[in-house]
């Protein structure tokens, strides 16, 4: 069983998924901490509801003493709007990874976050965008792919609806790559990620 901490600063509906993952034995890890960026956020809630620490924190130094302090395996960024700087993922290196609403390289980078992403794709006209999860490198939303899924954009969606649609091939392609990992299923060469049989 792999350690898990999960950085949030939303709702945390993937964070939600990652929990039932790990209770209905999908996952073969352990959510041992979650840590916010925002005090109000409602993710912090659901893992008090879990049982699970949950600690609001804006200092990465401190982030990482927390991180390493629950001995964790595996990071995870579900929405956590913030980017992390060298020194996290020199600490975590091939340990972070990361949901993003869109098929990356598209409508990502920094700026690129929340609806920010869905209006873009509806202002773009896309007919297809999606979530990609990806392992974290030093630069934003630029880590080697592990997964991706799409979703059709209609003529009468708007960047609320594209939202609702591509949530829920998040929480699917995300618990797939956790469950992935924690299985050691994954591995990189170069900007290449492998699934191991």
């Amino acid at each position: 069983m792999l350690n898990i901490g999960v950085l949030v600063s939303g709702g945390g509906t993937n964070l939600q998924s990652i929990i039932d993952g790990t209770k209905f034995g999908d996952i073969k890890g352990d959510v041992k901490v979650v840590i916010s960026n925002k005090e109000d956020a409602y993710a912090l809630e659901r893992a008090k509801h879990n049982n699970i620490e949950s600690v609001y924190e804006t200092d990465e130094d401190t982030v990482i003493q927390i991180l390493k302090n629950h001995n964790v395996n595996l990071v995870v960024l579900a929405g956590y709007l913030k980017i992390i700087s060298p020194k996290f993922v020199e600490s975590f290196r091939d340990k972070i990874i990361n949901i993003h609403p869109s098929l990356i390289p598209s409508f990502c980078g920094e700026g690129y976050y929340g609806e920010k992403v869905h209006q873009a794709v509806i202002d773009y006209g896309v007919k297809v965008t999606g979530a990609t999860v990806h392992f974290v490198d030093e630069k934003a939303d630029n880590g080697p792919i592990i997964m991706q899924n799409t979703v059709d954009v209609s003529h009468d969606d708007d960047a609320k609806s594209v939202a609702k649609k591509v949530l829920e091939v998040e929480h699917k392609i995300l618990n797939e790559s956790i469950k992935l990992f924690c299985e050691n299923k994954l591995s990189i060469q170069g900007r290449r990620v492998f699934i191991n049989e």
